[in-house]
């Protein structure tokens, strides 16, 4: 059982901070004839497949070498063009690695916003007034627990769906907002956390979790 990551979201609906535990390990190398089967477009500084799917790979996977090359956005470590190196015939075969996309950093900001809305639609959908607002979101893959205090402060887990003690989770990482951050007298309210001693205590925190059901 596996926690994924960790994000903590102001009252104003800002990431302040964010931790990935699980790292993706969907990763897929073929070496392919030409022409590629596949059909590849630059999208959002990442070069991603958009039709076409075999061996695992699939829309929406996106790039992540050339040869052992490994890329940097739409470009390969030495400089050359992703798509031009792929579609060049003079190349192939060519050994092609592809995976799930990984969130860029405004990516991440981008969805503690999205989400930071929905909870406040959510409230407002409810037919009954003082609803609590989003706890717990479900998918096949995994399982979103929200989780906002008194002062608006959301901490949100995203799990296995099998994981346990997530409850326990969640607020343990209050009990660590509270001591290292608020606590904290260099620390401005509504900002980024980034401290040494917050990150070791949130992995203990979900170490713990998983090894126990229990983060306490």
């Amino acid at each position: 059982m596996t926690v994924f990551s960790i994000y903590i979201i102001n009252k104003a609906g800002g990431l302040i901070y964010q931790y990935d535990h699980q790292k993706s390990s969907v990763e897929m190398e073929k070496t392919f004839s030409y022409p590629l089967d596949l059909k590849l477009e630059a999208y959002s500084d990442q070069v991603s497949v958009v039709f076409g799917q075999r061996d695992g790979i699939q829309v929406g996977h996106v790039v992540l070498a050339v040869n052992g090359k490994q890329t940097n956005g739409r470009k390969l470590e030495d400089g050359n063009d992703v798509i031009e190196t792929i579609a060049n015939e003079k190349n192939y075969p060519i050994s092609i690695k592809f995976g799930r996309p990984k969130l860029t950093s405004n990516q991440k900001i981008m969805m503690a916003s999205m989400f930071h809305s929905l909870y406040a639609i959510s409230v407002q959908l409810s037919p009954v007034h003082g609803s609590s607002g989003i706890q717990k979101l479900e998918t096949d893959t995994f399982t979103l627990h929200c989780n906002q205090t008194a002062t608006g402060v959301k901490f949100v887990v995203i799990a296995e769906p099998r994981q346990v003690g997530i409850d326990s989770l969640l607020h343990r990482l209050y009990l660590i907002y509270s001591d290292f951050a608020l606590k904290n007298p260099f620390y401005s309210l509504e900002m980024p956390i980034r401290t040494e001693q917050f990150d070791s205590h949130v992995l203990s925190a979900i170490e713990s979790t998983e090894k126990t059901g229990s983060a306490a």
